[in-house]
């Protein structure tokens, strides 16, 4: 069964001197409900919502470069150790969809 993609729009914009300024803006997708995801994350303990939110998007960004930059070094030893925690995130909240 393919699975269905998501398309999200992700726009930065900074606050400074009552003033608003776009510092960057990129596409990201994938198959993840990113809001089934954050609802799920608040199971895991945060003190304020907004935290499971920075979580959510945290790990999936992360994920995403470490699965698109495999080769890369700089992740060598770290990609195991993410995969292991992105492991016991799943397995106390779920990710937000019928992955595996």
């Amino acid at each position: 069964m393919e699975k269905e993609k998501k398309a999200y729009y992700v726009n930065m914009i900074e606050a400074k001197d009552g003033k608003m300024a776009e510092v960057l803006n990129f596409n990201f997708g994938g198959h993840h409900d990113l809001a089934a995801m954050v609802e799920n994350a608040k199971k895991l303990g945060f003190a304020k919502d907004k935290h499971a939110k920075e979580f959510v998007l945290g790990m999936r960004f992360l994920h995403h470069v470490i699965k698109k930059n495999a080769e890369n070094p700089l992740f060598a030893e770290f990609a195991s150790q993410f995969e292991a925690f992105k492991q016991q995130v799943k397995a106390k909240a779920g990710c937000g969809c019928n992955c595996k």
